[in-house]
């Protein structure tokens, strides 16, 4: 009897131990890098915090260097979680079946605009004025970039210089220190700059937002329960306002998010951004 009785033990403690280790699985947060590596780490901390904690698991940060590698982490399940910009989403979606788990909110709105700006005292009044000057985009796999200069009258052979500084302060510092005529932000951004001596000439229609999403092999419940934290996360509470808001400053929370409604961004990013075919 007490031979069967050790052996149940044993076998019972083998068993907790070993779903106690699957439950704790490490799960990795990825992201498009929007700012330098150490200011993104610090924007994520505290959200990696809460799942950690929200999931009953460790999530850990695993930061991408661009926009291309930030895909790749999605679709070669570097990350089970990650930050995108739209057509980042689209891409990883198309390639490796990522799934939408929420949408951002900016001042209570789940969309986002591309907007030009350039020195408040430049001369520079209209876009047109653009036309064989200088312009910084960020990074050149983000192609809503210059989808929206284009949607806004100007396609890329008709600056005189283009340069891709990478994160949207590199391209606020270029054209503040007049390296740049101009250049595109994110509204949150462009908004920020503006207190420094930026002005915006041109704004973008509304534009689904960056998104979070989940790489094309987490479970349907593990899916779930993600979508539910996310969408837990209450402006209103003042400590979920944090790791909202550190993330960046202008969100106010989370919401659902449909593959249909990146139909415009996909629409958008097909359309030729050059006045010459095959330029």
């Amino acid at each position: 009897m007490t031979f069967y009785k050790a052996t149940f033990c044993s076998c019972l403690g083998a068993l907790l131990f070993i779903t106690a280790t699957a439950h704790s699985q490490e799960l990795r947060l990825g992201s498009v890098a929007n700012d330098i590596p150490a200011v993104m780490y610090q924007r994520l901390s505290p959200l990696s915090s809460y799942l950690s904690k929200e999931l009953g698991q460790p999530v850990t940060l695993q930061l991408s260097a661009d926009m291309p590698a930030a895909i790749d982490a999605v679709v070669k399940k570097r990350v089970d979680i990650s930050y995108l910009t739209p057509v980042a989403y689209l891409r990883a979606h198309q390639t490796g079946n990522a799934r939408l788990v929420a949408k951002t909110v900016t001042d209570g709105k789940s969309s986002f605009q591309l907007m030009i700006a350039v020195k408040q005292d430049s001369p520079i009044k209209t876009v047109e004025q653009l036309i064989g000057k200088s312009f910084a985009f960020g990074d050149p796999a983000a192609k809503l970039q210059p989808a929206v200069v284009a949607l806004a009258g100007v396609k890329i052979d008709q600056f005189a210089e283009v340069r891709y500084l990478g994160h949207y302060d590199n391209i606020a510092r270029g054209v503040l220190s007049g390296e740049f005529d101009a250049g595109i932000l994110k509204d949150t951004d462009a908004t920020k700059w503006e207190n420094h001596g930026l002005r915006v000439i041109y704004k973008s229609p509304p534009l689904p937002p960056y998104n979070i999403v989940v790489n094309g092999d987490v479970s349907e419940k593990l899916y779930e329960h993600i979508k539910a934290a996310f969408l837990k996360l209450d402006p209103k509470d003042p400590t979920q306002l944090e790791v909202i808001q550190a993330l960046d400053k202008e969100y106010t929370g989370f919401a659902p998010a449909t593959d249909k409604e990146y139909d415009i961004i996909r629409k958008l990013t097909a359309q030729p951004h050059t006045t010459k075919p095959g330029k």
